[in-house]
């Protein structure tokens, strides 16, 4: 077993032996186990959570954003990447863009949502996984049903999604672009919420994908009637777009760290930049270290990570980006000299920001499944595309209107991304399944769960409720603070300020540290731990 029991914790561990679902919204948690229980697998039971978490957390994600997937399948002994992320218009234009934009790519209304919905996509290549290597009975129609009776009869709006929608504002103010005001503000409106939440347009398209397949929602009337949609709002997506998506598999990335390996998945997410942060801390004997020292340490770690990756991140398949380079080691012990033990380095930072969606799952087979869904900012686009229900995402607000940048706008091209499904391997098996929403947030909460489980000896609960940090510019701020839950402290927070950090208290539990999920898989069953700064559960039978 890794890791034991070192704090009290606000929730409990769900400790089992069949299998084991994870998610920021317990209804979610529920779909994932009742697949498991009907006899799917790990595969299956993400499957489902993910349809159902696109119903009941939609200030988080929607059916019309990305997703990442990393997949064990334990009787081949093989762990694979999806990358389910969509790809830009092929109308979209640069110079189009800068003359409008000027610098800065939009973040609401039609020209935001300019990069096609890939997370169907992602669901239907799980399932043709699960079908054909791991032998699931389980048919795709069934993977649908919670997520359809929801979005049809309703639910009642999540603490979550009651707390983020009054924070998005500007979304509902009177200066909303036009199309925010038509399509958005008639279903995800303040007001809505204090009823029975239903999505009757969503549920018809589920119940068309349920019958129809992912066919239907890239090349079918749906997927017509979605190109319509977005184009009335001033989309540039069109139906050639949507006909062209697929998700693909992918060779995951591998670090060793401890005594095992940290995988996560190469660009164009930010995966390799999880992996740098964890491989620059592995220098440093982070058992023995306070809590100022411990926190000190991992933000200077995550200084030089996010380095490379602002410098290099963007789609693999338009330019080259350097992985090798940034995950030698010889380099990285290198750069690890630059990080002083009491004192803070001035970095710069883009801004961070991403509402995203993590679950994992795992069964009594040995298979284990990380997925990050997300449409980017909260509500994504802020605009629904015609009759459909589906929300579109933004995150093409990602790419760079300089032309310089390996990230830079450009047709037919994925942006970087921040979404990383990681996991932690021993002898090639995973033992720790994780993952959390965040966007820049996500690699330093994904550190603070390993170090805090692996180096540090807390159980996987403990590592997920310990309080949290977050470096970086947010919300539109101009400035790169070190965000604090005030659980450190105030010693804490007055040692980190005098070796230089700009530290702001937030507050005990802040949404902005992400909402993590783990599992832990030892050889006498699983363990799961789900964030309390959530809604969700960690549920195994």
């Amino acid at each position: 077993m890794i890791g034991a029991v070192t704090t009290p914790t606000r929730g409990p561990q769900a400790p089992t032996r069949r299998g084991l679902v994870a998610s920021p919204h317990v209804l979610a948690s529920e779909a994932g186990l009742t697949i498991l229980r009907d006899g799917g697998n790990a595969v299956d039971a993400a499957i489902a959570a993910a349809i159902t978490i696109a119903v009941v957390y939609p200030h988080m994600n929607s059916i019309g954003g990305d997703s990442f997937w990393l997949i064990y399948d334990a009787a081949r002994g093989r762990l694979q990447g999806l990358n389910a992320a969509g790809r830009s218009a092929g109308a979209v234009s640069l110079d189009a863009y800068r003359a409008r934009f000027g610098s800065t790519m939009p973040t609401r209304g039609g020209w935001a949502a300019l990069t096609a919905p890939g997370t169907v996509a992602g669901w239907s290549s799980a399932h043709a996984l699960s079908r054909d290597a791991l032998g699931s009975p389980v048919p795709w129609k069934v993977l649908f049903e919670d997520a359809v009776r929801h979005a049809r009869e309703g639910f009642p709006a999540s603490p979550g999604q009651r707390r983020v929608t009054p924070q998005a504002a500007p979304l509902f103010s009177e200066e909303a672009a036009e199309e925010v005001q038509r399509t958005f503000w008639p279903i995800y409106h303040p007001n809505r919420l204090s009823r029975q939440f239903q999505q009757p347009a969503l549920a018809a398209t589920l119940m068309r994908i349920a019958e129809g397949g992912a066919d239907e929602f890239y090349r079918g009337d749906l997927g017509r009637r979605i190109a319509a949609g977005a184009k009335a709002v001033g989309s540039p997506l069109t139906e050639h777009d949507l006909a062209e998506h697929r998700a693909d598999w992918v060779e995951p990335l591998r670090i060793p760290y401890g005594r095992g390996e940290v995988a996560s998945l190469p660009p164009p997410t930010q995966g390799f930049a999880a992996l740098a942060l964890l491989k620059l801390l592995e220098g440093f004997d982070l058992a023995v270290l306070d809590e100022a020292d411990y926190v000190h340490l991992v933000v200077e770690a995550t200084k030089l990570a996010f380095e490379d990756r602002d410098r290099y991140l963007a789609d693999p398949a338009v330019v080259s980006v350097p992985v090798e380079r940034c995950l030698d080691v010889g380099r990285l012990d290198a750069r690890r000299a630059r990080i002083s033990r009491r004192a803070a380095m001035v970095a710069g930072g883009r801004q961070a920001a991403g509402d995203t969606v993590a679950i994992v799952t795992a069964d009594a087979a040995g298979n284990a499944v990380a997925v990050i869904q997300s449409t980017y900012h909260e509500f994504g686009a802020a605009v629904v595309a015609g009759d459909t229900g589906v929300l579109l995402q933004n995150r093409g607000a990602s790419f760079s209107l300089d032309p310089a940048h390996p990230n830079c706008l450009a047709p037919g091209k994925r942006p970087a991304h921040t979404l990383i499904p990681s996991m932690y391997l021993v002898g090639g098996r995973p033992r720790l399944v994780y993952g959390t929403m965040g966007g820049d947030g996500q690699p330093q909460t994904q550190a603070a769960l390993v170090t805090r489980i692996i180096d540090r000896g807390l159980s996987p609960q403990a590592a997920v409720e310990a309080p949290r940090w977050l470096y970086g510019r947010t919300w539109g701020e101009r400035s790169t603070a070190l965000r604090l839950e005030s659980r450190f402290g105030e010693d804490v927070a007055a040692t980190l300020r005098r070796r230089g950090h700009d530290v702001l208290a937030v507050e005990d539990w802040s949404d902005l540290m992400g909402h993590a999920q783990l599992i832990r898989l030892d050889e006498d069953g699983l363990t799961g731990s789900s964030d309390p700064r959530a809604d969700g559960a960690a549920l195994g039978w």
